[in-house]
Formats: C-alpha cells, sequence, structure tokens
C-alpha cells in the first residue's frame, strides 16, 4: 500500500496550520513526523483521518484519491489512529471498547460480545500484548490502555497506522515496550506514522523522517542525523540541549516534609513514612518508575490529598490541613501532571486561565468585576515572556496544543511571588524548543532562592536539573544521591535496590 498526501492545506481563520503539505507513506515502513507542538503535524494526521477537511490539495491510496468525510470513511480505506489522548471508554471492558461503533449481533439481536473477546486474544496473542478482553479499560495501567487502543484499530483491518505523540503518557520502560511493538507491526507490513517530538526515539525507530515548522515541510532528514541536527530543522534555530547551571546557592528555611504517610481512598498505603528537606535554592527531583508513590506525595504537599499523616512546613509554617486553597496561598506553585485534567479549564481562555488561582485578587477585579483591560494587557505581557503560541488572549485554552498549553501553566505559576515550586512532569509531551525553555525556567527558580521539587519520569530530564535526587519505589525513598549520580545506579535504585548496593 502506498499512501500519498498532495498539497495538502488546512486553515483555522487567518491560522494556516498546513500549507501545502506533500507526503509520502510505503508499507512496512515508520515515517517520523517530526516537528514542534504547535508545527502542524496533528492536524495534518487530523485531515488524514478524516476528522478534518481539508481546504486544498488530496490524498491518495494505491493512486486513487480518496475523499474522507469522517473517521469511519478512513477506516473503511484502512488508515487506523491512536491518539495521544486515548478514545476509550472508561467504565467499558476491552471487548466493549473494541465494539463501539461496530455493534455486531447474533440471530436474536443480542450483542455478539463473544466475538469481540476471541478477536481481543486473537490479536493479543499474535503481539504479545496479554490483554483480558473482559478487564475494565479504566482498571489497566496506561502503556496498557494503549496497547487496547492499537488492538481497535487492527481488529478494523488497519494497513496504515497513525501513532500521535504515543510515548507522551509512557514511562521510559513502557515506551521501549512500544517502540517494540511499532518495529513488530512494521515488520508484519503495516505502514506507521509516528507523530512525535523526542529525538531520541526518533533516532531509534524511524526508517524515515519528514520535519515539519510552522505548518510547512521543511525537508527530510536521517535517522542518523544528530539530536542537535534534528533539533535545530524542528526549531528553526541551535537549540542548546544541555542544561546549564551554576553550583547551587543555598538558603534556609524551605520545604521540610516529616513521616508523611498518605493513604489511598481504598485504605491502601501509597505514600510510606517519607521525610526529606527542600532548601532554597536548588532542585531536588523525585524519581522512580510511574505509580510508586510520586503523584501522591506531591499532591499531598499541595492539600489534594485526604488520608495523610504526618508534617510538612514551608519555611516553619505547617502546611497539613490549610487545604488547596490555603496552600497555595502560602505561596506554593502547582505544576500538575495531568494539565488538561488538573491544570487548565478547557472553555475559558488563555488570560482567564493565567489567573484561575489568583481571580479574587484587586489587581484584576474591582467589586467582583474582572478589569478586563487590565488582564489582557497581562496576558499579551505573559504570552510573550513565555512563547505561547495562540492568537491572543481570547483564544480557548483547549484550542492550544499540547506543548503551549504546558506552557501557559507554567507561565500562570511561575508569574506570582512563590516559596516554593512543586513541578509534575514539567515536560510532558512537550518539544525539545519548550523544554529548553521550561527547563531554562525552573533553574531561574531556583537560582531566584525559591526551593524546587521536580518529579519525573525522565531521567534525562531528572539528571539535567537536580542538584539531588530522591528515588521512590513501592510508596518509600529507596535513598537521596547527588544530581551526578549515574543513570544505570538511578534504574537500579528504582528497582527498589539499596543505592549504596547499587553504586557498588
Amino acid at each position: 500500500m502506498k499512501l500519498e498526501l498532495r498539497g495538502v492545506t488546512k486553515r483555522f481563520g487567518s491560522l494556516v496550520a498546513n500549507d501545502r503539505i506533500d507526503l509520502e507513506l510505503r508499507s512496512g515502513e515508520i515515517h517520523a513526523l517530526l516537528g514542534e507542538n504547535g508545527a502542524g503535524k496533528s492536524t495534518l494526521m487530523n485531515v488524514l483521518y478524516g476528522l478534518y477537511q481539508a481546504d486544498e490539495g488530496e490524498i491518495a491510496i494505491d493512486g486513487v484519491v480518496q475523499h474522507f468525510r469522517g473517521p469511519g470513511d478512513a477506516i473503511a480505506a484502512g488508515i487506523g489512529m491512536v491518539h495521544q489522548h486515548f478514545m476509550l471508554i472508561p467504565v467499558f471492558t476491552v471487548a466493549e471498547n473494541l465494539m463501539l461503533g461496530h455493534e455486531d449481533t447474533n440471530a436474536l439481536g443480542i450483542l455478539d460480545i463473544g466475538t469481540a473477546r476471541r478477536r481481543v486474544r486473537e490479536l493479543a496473542d499474535r503481539f504479545g500484548f496479554h490483554i483480558d478482553p473482559d478487564a475494565r479499560v479504566g482498571d489497566l495501567p496506561v502503556g496498557v490502555q494503549q496497547r487496547v487502543e492499537i488492538i481497535k484499530a487492527l481488529a478494523h483491518n488497519a494497513k496504515i497506522l497513525i501513532f500521535d505523540e504515543p510515548t507522551a503518557v509512557l514511562t521510559p520502560q513502557e515506551t521501549d515496550e512500544f517502540m517494540g511493538i511499532m518495529r513488530q507491526l512494521r515488520d508484519d507490513g503495516t505502514a506507521i506514522v509516528f507523530i512525535t517530538h523526542k529525538l531520541r526515539e526518533v533516532r531509534a525507530v524511524a526508517d524515515r523522517i519528514t520535519v515539519v515548522r510552522l505548518g510547512k515541510v521543511i525537508g527530510e532528514a536521517s535517522p542518523t542525523e544528530t539530536n542537535a541536527q534534528l533539533a535545530s530543522m524542528m526549531v528553526g534555530r541551535a537549540v542548546e540541549l544541555t542544561v546549564h547551571k551554576d553550583p547551587p546557592r543555598i538558603g534556609t528555611g524551605g520545604l521540610q516534609i516529616r513521616d508523611l504517610r498518605v493513604l489511598s481512598a481504598q485504605g491502601a498505603v501509597v505514600v510510606d513514612n517519607v521525610g526529606f528537606d527542600v532548601r532554597p535554592g536548588e532542585v531536588l527531583a523525585v524519581a522512580g518508575v510511574q505509580g510508586n508513590g510520586q503523584t501522591e506525595l506531591a499532591e499531598a504537599i499541595v492539600g489534594l490529598q485526604e488520608k495523610v499523616t504526618g508534617s510538612i512546613t514551608l519555611d516553619g509554617e505547617e502546611l497539613l490541613g490549610k487545604g488547596v486553597r490555603g496552600i497555595l496561598d502560602e505561596g506554593v506553585g502547582f505544576v500538575p501532571e495531568d494539565r488538561q485534567e488538573d491544570g487548565l479549564v478547557g472553555s475559558f481562555t488563555v488570560a482567564e486561565n493565567l489567573i484561575l488561582d489568583r481571580s479574587s485578587d484587586a489587581r484584576f477585579q474591582t467589586l467582583g468585576t474582572v478589569r478586563r483591560g487590565v488582564l489582557d494587557d497581562f496576558a499579551h505581557e505573559k504570552i510573550a515572556e513565555f512563547d505561547i503560541r495562540t492568537q491572543g488572549p481570547a483564544s480557548a485554552a483547549g484550542s492550544l496544543s499540547g506543548g503551549n498549553q504546558q506552557k501557559l501553566v507554567i507561565a500562570r505559576e511561575l508569574s506570582r511571588d512563590l516559596k516554593l515550586l512543586l513541578a509534575l512532569q514539567p515536560t510532558r509531551g512537550v518539544d525539545v524548543g519548550s523544554i529548553e525553555f521550561i527547563h531554562k525556567r525552573i533553574i531561574a527558580t531556583r537560582d531566584a532562592g525559591v526551593p524546587v521539587v521536580v518529579v519525573s519520569t525522565e531521567l534525562d530530564e531528572v539528571v539535567a536539573l537536580a542538584d539531588r535526587i530522591a528515588v521512590m519505589y513501592r510508596g518509600a525513598i529507596v535513598g537521596i544521591v547527588p544530581g551526578d549520580t549515574p543513570r544505570d545506579v538511578l534504574g537500579l535504585m528504582m528497582a527498589g535496590e539499596n543505592p549504596t548496593e547499587a553504586a557498588a
């Protein structure tokens, strides 16, 4: 099968998201579509999948021009898409999700769930996925949910698979497994479009690379290109891939955690007697495989966990029991790990999201009425300062690309006086240019004398930012080690080994 996109153009008002893009894809290859957030990658694939209609250009399969009026037409033509944010119904089983839109019935008119179960088992066995057809999707780990999405596409006989930022929500281990799955699909004859901005992954798995910038194809690149060369093509300038920071200038006070214990809603211990200090002027990175208590630890600090005992003090002030509003008012900046669920209100404007946690501030309102002129000026200033790619302060936050949504959250949290910055997965789903920017802002916050806690599953990020690293395993801290600790030692600690034994 040969897929061709010829001169595809897609506009949203005055914004040209795709500008006369040509792209070719062949069976049995992984074609990486590389570019910054907002470059037009996802828009192009949404056109291919029938979610958007092109304003100009055409799509051809084996030389025959296609006219997709919706995803159903694309699926019928053999195209499947796995979205960055999965399109699954959490309360349905795997088999029930497989049937959505294709509800076959038996002779009595009853849903034929048995056929769906068999199809799940057949495809899971074929690719070694180990998925229970009767498992409720909401109970599955993120990496397994992604495999359910892949099975859904393959069950509809997809010969072309589009993966849109597929590793954005995966741990490093799940990412390695996923790249093995892509190679297996390729070797089975599937044509794959791999949308990403992660250079290491592109170089590891792609057969060909097309770079898109500001809606246009900049050119093709080889997986043998260096990270710096690929980054330069993406961003249009030289990108500094190394985080430069001076030795920390440690102050007094800061965050102190003692005997912290957090229970889940079901009563299970998820944070087990954790204690550490984070001093002004340093970055403490909390590392570990996703699901080992890092998220619950951070949420306890900011007041989002209910069953918490122990002590959390900031500059000597006890935070435990103050509630989220009171903790934020103490000067805690919080970047949540899921920007769409916890960081933004998608239907609110960019300007409104910039003051979500201080809408009652006298600067922005008088007698309960928002001072629109002041808010717009503030928003324009932050849009420029944090390089948020948007049509303006009145744009809905939900219309921004993932990376620009993240910069919007970062802008809000860093635009007030802070005594502590708590950043969870600060660059998840963010392109290389934005990663460079966000890392610089985190280090600048540290250099301004603010204690910083970064929770990240990306070891490269942990090593780049941290002055000290706390590694968590099964809710407890295995050890706290210097920021320059070798990656292999950190990896062993993440598996639960004592740091002294891991270094031996």
